[in-house]
């Protein structure tokens, strides 16, 4: 994400993605799979996998997609559990985004065969999952699927 401000007075392009919470239920309770990368060239963060539509694609393959390239994971889904809006800019344009999120459950594959988004991806109990999400937005969509997955 660029650098958030109001934008006030720059030209606004609508952006969109698509992601997903992805867990999975082992023998220490419900984990979650996130992704680890720099943000502004700077910070480390750990966020949800997400990204931008190719061509035609639906939210929903969008978000298959790209969990499964930025994760490894092969998944399913599970239900939807809602939008996330926010606004940034970058290159003298406000960027209004929207990400869809789904909840999706692991089947197969392995975290070691995540892409380049992610320099590391691993699984981590929900609680600590959320206490490492920077950002509120994905703190907020983990606090709605939850409830979608039987967890609170």
């Amino acid at each position: 994400m660029g650098k958030p401000t109001s934008g006030a007075g720059l030209p606004v392009v609508s952006a969109f993605s698509a992601g997903g919470v992805v867990m999975r239920h082992s023998d220490q309770g419900s984990e979650l799979v996130l992704g680890r990368r720099r943000h502004d060239g700077r910070h480390v963060i750990w966020s949800l996998p997400k990204g931008t539509p190719t061509g035609e694609e639906t939210p929903e393959q969008t978000a298959m997609r790209e969990v499964m390239e930025e994760t490894g994971m092969e998944v399913r889904f599970l239900d939807t559990i809602g939008d996330i809006h926010y606004r940034f800019v970058r290159d003298g344009r406000r960027i209004d985004k929207t990400v869809h999120y789904y909840l999706m459950e692991a089947i197969g594959g392995d975290i070691a065969d995540h892409d380049h988004e992610f320099e590391d991806v691993r699984w981590f109990e929900v609680a600590e999952a959320e206490a490492l999400l920077r950002f509120p937005t994905e703190r907020d969509i983990l606090a709605r699927a939850l409830p979608v997955a039987g967890l609170a």
